[in-house]
């Protein structure tokens, strides 16, 4: 068989199948009475809906992860989502919001926690490497990125991995004393 023969098969099939779909739903459903012994009709579902318990409520978001959900949607040049690479902002970014904080409807402090934030962790340390163009709130070119700042970037990148590593190597000295203390005390 062909491509020819199975792209014809395939254009068949495809009208088949919408032919079926819409043939279903136009045809009203029909409904079988109940057998004779079988339990009486359930509640409606609105009613049972009501009479069940709430579901758990999700977990809490961090205020700040909504302010800058806000920040990416109004400016998703300077605060791209992820997994686009994080820009490296305009020294001074915080004035700049600060004139729009009314229109976000956001408060100084809401702007300052979001800006630490945002500006903290591997994707944007990594985005600070000397002469990386710094951008404004538009994504214009706003500078660059100076070799203090990229040198500044790559010691907290690197004090942070530092940290992670004794931390992860003390929880497992942790978890690993109890259960030598156990295997000690099975084998007297």
């Amino acid at each position: 068989m062909g491509f020819e023969q199975l792209a014809g098969l395939k254009e068949q099939l495809a009208k088949q199948a919408a032919a079926s779909n819409a043939a279903k739903k136009k045809a009203p459903r029909v409904r079988r009475p109940a057998p004779a012994g079988a339990k009486a009709a359930a509640p409606s579902k609105p009613a049972a809906a009501a009479s069940r318990p709430a579901a758990a409520p999700s977990k809490p978001v961090d205020p700040v992860v909504h302010t800058i959900g806000k920040l990416q949607k109004r400016f998703p040049l300077a605060f791209p989502k992820n997994p686009a690479p994080k820009v490296p902002l305009k020294v001074g970014i915080f004035e700049d919001l600060m004139k729009h904080a009314e229109e976000l409807g956001l408060n100084e402090k809401e702007l300052r926690a979001a800006i630490k934030v945002w500006c903290r962790g591997n994707r944007y340390w990594t985005a600070l490497v000397q002469g990386a163009p710094r951008v404004d709130l538009t994504g214009a070119q706003a500078g660059e990125v100076s070799s203090a700042d990229a040198e500044r970037a790559v010691y907290l990148e690197t004090n942070r991995l530092a940290r992670s590593a004794s931390a992860s190597a003390s929880a497992s000295a942790t978890a690993s004393a109890p259960k030598a203390a156990e295997s000690a005390e099975s084998a007297k």
